[in-house]
């Protein structure tokens, strides 16, 4: 896929896989494939564009569903923040559309009374972007978030004082860099606004999102803009055939424009990353369009002020003839609390704890396992809202069992939002890592990685003998690990 936009002859890929698969011999008896739909939320066939609310599962489970030309379906996050998973029992129409973009940064006025910095909101399972920076008082903007946020951009080093863009946000490509390095100041040292990495699989297990762009810096007189939304993430299985001829849509958003062209003028924000669409199904039919496009760079008063572009997202479209889908779950680790006070039990990523303005630091950080070595550390990571250098505190080792444990860290939190994330990696047996070999291209795997935040679902990585690292789904591991 190249591009922003990719389109994809859906039709002759599914009728070839089938041809391949299809020389059973005489007597041979095998199930149909089966999305794992229970059915209980009908039949799905809008008359009109709709905005629809996300369980909060994130699974519908449907009979049948047809999307008319003309109608375009687009979703309200649930509080999980998860990705759209769409199970049907029989085929899949799509004439319209479904949209799952991220949204756009707005752009920045002249009033100072107004904030213009806030980011743009990622699209169902994927991440929001950076805060851009205030004018006069904190001119540094805040790092996207997702495993691909960029960073914020800063007024530190070379440029003259200006303030520099926000990186782009990366996802299957790393952010897109303007002509003097997404946020970058040409021969600085300070590399602030730098765009986000590559992450993920192309076979979209787990199933995750675009990444936020990083916020542009503000000037002395007006305030940079907030980073650009990330993609959302969907997933289509069908027990019978998807025919797509209208679109599927998951681009990232733009970074908002700054308030001028002058030299006084504010930073832009990276864009968000395009995010992911996987589809599954019995058979897959139609020459709809499929897109994923990072969102475009913003331009500033110089190379130096814009932003970056986000990177392109993944599309994996697979036909399988048997077996079943699986949604199952996985070990978790959960940040539980922040000073005594509980998180969510569907943390938002946005406000899910408030401290006092008079909390002394250092803070405590509460983290629970299910599933997890109880000899383990945690690592907890504090990443503020705007400018400051995140801190990492690994934690003593959980204490409690391995069905429920728990463990503590000391950090300092400064004034304002921050974003929390807490990591943990164990060594598993060799024969979990021999069964897990088949999700990392026949290698053993030899230890497992859990990153969770306040901001969407716990993901896993597998790391081999050799040190090579494969995202998977916890939906694939879930067994193996419990053996």
């Amino acid at each position: 896929m190249t591009g922003h936009y990719y389109k994809n002859s859906l039709g002759a890929l599914g009728a070839w896989l089938l041809m391949c698969l299809g020389g059973f011999a005489p007597g041979f008896v095998w199930a149909a494939f089966d999305s794992g739909s229970t059915g209980v939320d009908g039949v799905f066939n809008p008359p009109a564009s709709v905005e629809v609310q996300i369980p909060p599962s994130g699974i519908f489970n449907y009979t049948s569903v047809n999307i008319p030309a003309g109608v375009t379906v687009t979703y309200r996050k649930n509080a999980n923040n998860t990705p759209v998973t769409m199970l049907v029992s029989g085929d899949v129409t799509i004439a319209g559309a479904i949209d799952i973009s991220g949204k756009p940064s707005q752009n920045v006025g002249t009033s100072l009374l107004a904030d213009y910095t806030a980011p743009g909101v990622g699209g169902p399972g994927g991440f929001d972007g950076g805060r851009g920076g205030l004018s006069q008082v904190n001119s540094n903007a805040g790092s996207g978030l997702g495993p691909g946020g960029a960073g914020g951009g800063s007024r530190n080093g070379y440029c003259s004082g200006y303030a520099q863009g926000g990186g782009g946000g990366g996802y299957k490509a790393a952010g897109a860099m303007n002509s003097s390095g997404s946020g970058y100041c040409a021969n600085s040292s300070s590399n602030t606004g730098t765009p986000g990495a590559s992450y993920g699989t192309d076979f979209l297990v787990p199933l995750l999102g675009g990444s936020g762009g990083g916020g542009g810096a503000g000037s002395d007189t007006y305030q940079g803009s907030g980073g650009g939304g990330g993609g959302g993430a969907i997933l289509i299985a069908a027990s019978g055939t998807v025919n797509l001829t209208g679109s599927i849509v998951a681009n990232g958003g733009k970074a908002g424009s700054p308030a001028n062209t002058t030299v006084s003028a504010g930073a832009c924000g990276g864009s968000g990353s395009g995010g992911a669409i996987r589809i599954v199904a019995f058979n897959i039919t139609g020459s709809g369009a499929l897109s994923v496009g990072g969102g475009a760079s913003c331009s500033g008063f110089s190379q130096y002020t814009a932003g970056g572009a986000g990177g392109n997202g993944r599309i994996n479209t697979r036909v399988v003839t048997t077996g079943t889908l699986n949604v199952a779950g996985f070990p978790t680790l959960t940040i539980s609390s922040v000073a005594g006070i509980s998180v969510p039990a569907a943390p938002i990523g946005s406000g899910d704890v408030t401290l006092p303005t008079d909390q002394p630091n250092p803070v405590t950080v509460v983290v629970t396992t299910t599933g997890v070595p109880v000899t383990n550390t945690v690592t907890v990571t504090m990443t503020p809202d705007r400018g400051a250098t995140p801190v990492k505190v690994t934690s003593p080792a959980l204490t409690g069992t391995v069905a429920s444990a728990t463990t503590s860290v000391n950090i300092d939190i400064p004034s304002g939002p921050s974003t929390l994330f807490a990591t943990t990696s164990y060594t598993i047996t060799v024969a979990q890592g021999e069964a897990l070999s088949k999700f990392a291209k026949g290698e053993r795997v030899e230890k497992v990685m859990l990153v969770a935040s306040l901001k969407g679902p716990t993901m896993m990585t597998l790391t081999t003998v050799s040190g090579k690292e494969y995202t998977v789904s916890s939906t694939q591991v879930a067994g193996i690990l419990g053996s």
